[in-house]
């Protein structure tokens, strides 16, 4: 892998994304999604649990590879059509984001850590991304 990008979601918009194998970022624009290549290592991480809901969470929910393919649309009906790329998603465990926030290049020494997840799609280095993948157990991307 030579890109790696932490996505944000809320994680009941995750587990839907990693039990059909795709993955979708700021609210379904199509911009973000090409930069992310396929082979390219992706975290997404969940502030909350649910969608606009209050309940926080505040964990890395799931790791993969990107697939070959360029992003597409899909209609979720009701004229919602996001972009969306596919996924091969490792069999992880979710895991707590502090942690790490003092080992992670991009929280090291950062009291506003998460103020830079509010891009809703941030690149990463192959370091993080492993310490990452360590956390949640992805021992498919750790060979």
């Amino acid at each position: 892998m030579s890109g790696y990008w932490i996505a944000v979601a809320s994680a009941d918009h995750v587990r839907r994304g990693r039990a059909e194998g795709f993955m979708q970022v700021c609210h379904g624009k199509a911009a973000p999604l090409r930069r992310v290549q396929p082979g390219h290592g992706v975290a997404y991480y969940s502030p909350t649990r649910a969608f606009g809901g209050k309940d926080p969470l505040q964990a890395f929910t799931a790791i993969g590879t990107a697939r070959d393919g360029e992003p597409y649309q899909f209609d979720m009906g009701g004229g919602f059509r996001p972009f969306r790329r596919d996924v091969d998603w490792a069999d992880a465990q979710e895991s707590p984001i502090r942690p790490l926030l003092d080992a992670l290049d991009f929280t090291t020494g950062n009291k506003n850590w998460g103020y830079q997840f509010r891009f809703g799609l941030l690149a990463v280095s192959g370091r993080d991304f492993k310490m990452i993948a360590e956390a949640m157990q992805a021992r498919s991307l750790l060979e």
